[in-house]
């Protein structure tokens, strides 16, 4: 059974993108690329909302003579990708179909079926899946950065008891955070 696996990349007060929506003080630096690359090795799999999967689509063109940034592309290249949206009229990505809802039971299944993990990316498909009690790892990078506001990595009115799984401290002063999530208490 494959793990379904929320990474997120945060202020230090929980946000993904500030008031304004930028989240420029969250680009990682090399140690921190490296790292997230070899997280992202076992996802066969990856799950986005519209603003994520928009977000993320760069990497199927990239060519940028970067090593990491090579390797990260390939990575996504080789990946199966599930884009949940009412409002896009394709996507336009190998290895890409799109849902026009979120549906946990097939979630489910696709988790009971898969060789590799999952990745769910974005806080709002995330926040449906977590309520689903359908996330098994949470993997968050705190920047340290206070943003004040924004949108939110993990959603209002969701309780999870967790168990932390690792944790690293990078260079730059960004903390990744592993946690398995326990479901019986949501």
């Amino acid at each position: 059974m494959a793990k379904l696996i929320y990474t997120a990349i945060t202020s230090l007060d929980g946000y993904v993108a500030d008031e304004s929506g930028s989240w420029d003080w969250s680009y990682p630096d090399e140690e921190v690329h490296a790292f997230v690359n070899d997280q992202e090795r076992s996802l066969g799999t990856y799950l986005f909302g519209r603003k994520m999967y928009e977000v993320m689509k760069v990497w199927e063109t990239m060519d940028d003579p970067e090593p990491l940034m090579q390797d990260y592309a390939q990575l996504w290249r080789a990946a199966d990708k599930i884009v949940y949206s009412r409002t896009l009229d394709d996507v336009t990505t190998s290895r890409t179909r799109l849902e026009r809802e979120f549906d946990p039971d097939v979630v489910r299944a696709l988790k009971d079926t898969a060789s590799a993990d999952i990745g769910v990316g974005g806080p709002h498909l995330a926040a449906e899946a977590l309520r689903a009690g359908l996330v098994d790892e949470l993997r968050l990078f705190m920047s340290p950065v206070i943003v004040g506001g924004g949108n939110p990595a993990l959603p209002d009115g969701v309780r999870l008891d967790l168990e932390l799984l690792a944790e690293r401290r990078f260079g730059n002063g960004v903390v990744h955070l592993r946690y398995a999530c326990s479901t019986g208490h949501q």
